[in-house]
């Protein structure tokens, strides 16, 4: 047993999400983070106005890794939520940390909350965590925003550049490929990258990073425009809002 599987899970969450990196990377066990956790893995300078805390660690794993990754977490000491995971292991599983009361979020192959994201279709293009346009779009699928998420979307643009290109950039060409394919995932993205034009002043950014964020939205908006629209895309148009469009996600309890 090596000396991170004896320590068990570390009170500070961002030594404790590093910890398991490094393990999983040890073992072998394709896993990588998902969530505010990577954002700020990727950020090195967050604004004080963008910071936030971290409650919970979420993971990506691909299809057919799912009991390599259930056994890679008990090792490390953290407890199975056994009846979940038996009901929804080949889409999501969860692992309590109860000594820092956390939770650890194992969602396997895609990322299904108001829309389904593919994480891992991509995974190997970063050793820690899914790469920034899946990030983002993780971020901008969620209909109803709260504060961290837009905090999350405007720390992404704020600190890196939208283009065509993966690695510390936002490929843009990713995500105009998915929502081209997907009337209600680029509704959703619509109506966020709206609310970082209304509600990014209420973040107290200041004007250099106020302009940036509202570029890099724009420029990914234009992005998505200019990609052609897919048959289905055309057909799901019609009905425009008429017709509900996303999932309302569950609330996992602990």
């Amino acid at each position: 047993m090596s000396k991170a599987e004896q320590a068990g899970p570390l009170a500070d969450i961002v030594e404790e999400a590093n910890r398991i990196l490094e393990a999983a990377r040890a073992d072998g066990v394709p896993i990588r983070l998902i969530g505010g956790l990577a954002i700020h893995l990727h950020t090195e300078d967050i604004p004080p106005s963008l910071q936030r805390s971290y409650d919970d660690i979420d993971i990506a794993t691909p299809k057919g890794a799912s009991r390599a990754a259930g056994d890679f977490f008990a090792k490390l000491g953290y407890e199975p939520a056994r009846e979940f995971n038996a009901l929804q292991g080949d889409k999501r599983m969860l692992f309590y940390d109860r000594a820092n009361e956390r939770k650890v979020d194992v969602f396997v192959g895609s990322f299904e909350m108001c829309h389904a994201i593919p994480i891992t279709r991509r995974i190997e293009l970063d050793d820690r965590t899914i790469p920034l346009a899946e990030l983002l779009l993780t971020k901008l699928q969620v209909v109803e925003l709260n504060d961290k998420d837009l905090r999350d979307i405007a720390t992404l643009l704020n600190a890196h550049e939208v283009g065509g290109d993966d690695g510390e950039a936002i490929n843009s060409d990713f995500i105009a490929s998915l929502t081209a394919d997907d009337w209600g995932l680029w509704r959703t993205v619509k109506l966020n990258l709206e609310r970082v034009h209304d509600q990014l002043a209420s973040l107290s950014l200041d004007d250099d990073a106020q302009t940036r964020v509202v570029q890099r939205a724009d420029a990914l908006w234009d992005r998505i425009e200019q990609e052609p629209k897919s048959r289905k895309w055309r057909v799901r148009d019609r009905v425009g809002d008429r017709k509900r469009w996303y999932e309302v996600p569950d609330e996992v309890r602990r």
